[in-house]
């Protein structure tokens, strides 16, 4: 294990990134943990959020800390508002939905650390406003073990989805 020194970080102080409806900004990174998590707060308009995907390397937490989200993990669908916390680990299937009428904010941990090279190759790609080249976007997801497995873009539908179980 690496050893770091301690940090004080002040989120406005952090330049956010924009991707996909998103914005995140990366209060810890990899290189501040050595290796072991990144930590970053995730800003999702209204209805945004990313496609059906799995993480083959890390493992993520999110934690709702405002608004509601309709986080898709595995086969089930839960609806988590302000206070729910949802834990994916690497290999299962993920996304989620902003089911708010305003934007909506979660922390995440993602562990090991290094996915916001993930976010920050997706904000290039989409910086030229239209769809990413898709033989880009599968370079970059290789290089991360992302694997999407919907196209990208906002998921379908609106609303409270009709099954989804309340967390917190």
């Amino acid at each position: 294990m690496t050893s770091t020194p301690g940090k004080i970080i002040r989120r406005d102080e952090v330049a956010p990134v924009a991707w996909q409806g998103e914005e995140g900004r990366f209060l810890l990174r990899a290189e501040d943990t050595g290796g072991l998590y990144s930590f970053f707060e995730v800003t999702t308009a209204p209805g945004g959020g990313p496609p059906l995907h799995v993480h083959n390397a890390e493992d993520e937490a999110f934690y709702v800390i405002e608004g509601r989200y309709a986080i898709w993990l595995g086969e089930e669908e839960h609806e988590v508002s302000a206070g729910g916390l949802v834990y994916g680990p690497r290999g299962v299937p993920h996304k989620f939905r902003n089911i708010s009428g305003s934007p909506s904010k979660l922390l995440v941990i993602a562990t090991p650390g290094g996915v916001e090279g993930f976010f920050e190759g997706l904000s290039e790609l989409m910086a030229g406003g239209g769809p990413p080249d898709p033989a880009a976007m599968i370079e970059l997801a290789g290089r991360f073990h992302v694997e999407g497995l919907e196209p990208v873009g906002p998921p379908p539908g609106g609303g409270r989805p009709a099954d989804a179980r309340p967390v917190a």
